[in-house]
């Protein structure tokens, strides 16, 4: 089909819409929001990419709560980020705050804690002996997205298990 025949017809822009999600898809998951930019880049009309976007949803393609719990248990896992920087990257993809809410509630206080300190035992060999090892501590665990009041906290109790 010629684009002047896709521009008439309106069942070959959504399946040349959807044609394009699923290319884009095929790669790795993705936000709701990263398809309709996607989309929105390669030219598709709003109204067409609204349809593309419910037939994928519908499908089951596009999850973004789904997306966010799949995101904060890779990024707890395999990079060690803490909520914070979870969130925020979250966000920026265009995940809802609920979904994001909903995925970072699987883990409580306790449970960051625990990840925390952890992390701090892998990054460090021993208990700060300084000052300066201490503020060093706290920048890993701050940069990784973890709240200063937590990061304090992980430090103090790496201490006294290392103790």
């Amino acid at each position: 089909m010629t684009t002047a025949e896709r521009a008439v017809d309106p069942e070959a822009r959504l399946q040349h819409a959807l044609d394009l999600g699923y290319r884009y898809l095929g790669h790795r998951d993705r936000t709701v929001a990263e398809v309709r930019r996607h989309l929105e880049a390669k030219r598709v009309e709003p109204d067409t990419i609204e349809s593309a976007v419910a037939e994928l949803t519908e499908q089951g393609y596009l999850d973004d709560a789904g997306y966010a719990e799949r995101f904060v248990e890779d990024r707890r896992t395999l990079d060690d980020w803490g909520p914070e920087r979870i969130e925020r990257k979250l966000a920026s993809l265009g995940v809802a705050p609920a979904h994001i809410a909903a995925a970072l509630a699987t883990r409580d206080a306790g449970g960051e804690l625990e990840a925390a300190v952890a992390l701090l035992r892998r990054r460090f060999r021993a208990a700060p002996g300084s000052d300066r090892e201490r503020e060093r501590m706290l920048g890993v665990l701050v940069r990784k997205g973890y709240e200063l009041e937590l990061a304090y906290d992980a430090v103090r109790a790496f201490e006294r298990d290392a103790a």
